[in-house]
């Protein structure tokens, strides 16, 4: 099995001791992306739009970064705080995602690995060989 780590510029995971993502025989398994900032800190707290808008851009710069995309995502599992943002996640999805869409998973959690994150995202895509 062939498996090659992904790391983004910067790199605000790594104090985590975790992957991006990791390219594995054609795919790319991202790991999730929350709003986190260059800066290793949540932007836009309290404010779900500003956190999306970074979750999701984290997400692309991850897969980009893996030699991948955005078209290229097959599963996309999202986890919120609240499903009262569920409408604004179809918005998102038709902002950022292009038909055929990928499969997708929407589930609410209590909590996150910060207090302070509304949102992360986790994807399964090909890579651009596939």
């Amino acid at each position: 099995m062939f498996l090659e780590q992904v790391v983004t510029k910067p790199d605000p995971y790594a104090p985590f001791l975790l992957s991006q993502a990791i390219k594995a025989n054609g795919f790319v398994f991202v790991s999730g992306q929350a709003a986190i900032g260059d800066n290793g800190e949540i932007v836009g707290e309290g404010d779900f739009d500003r956190q999306a808008e970074q979750a999701f851009g984290n997400l692309d710069r991850a897969l980009k970064a893996a030699g991948s995309g955005l078209d290229k995502v097959v599963k996309v599992t999202i986890f919120l705080r609240s499903m009262e943002n569920f409408a604004k996640i179809v918005e998102l999805r038709r902002k950022w995602f292009s038909a055929p869409h990928p499969a997708d998973s929407i589930i609410e959690v209590s909590s996150l690995y910060s207090p302070t994150a509304m949102i992360e995202i986790e994807a399964i895509a090909l890579d651009r060989s596939h």
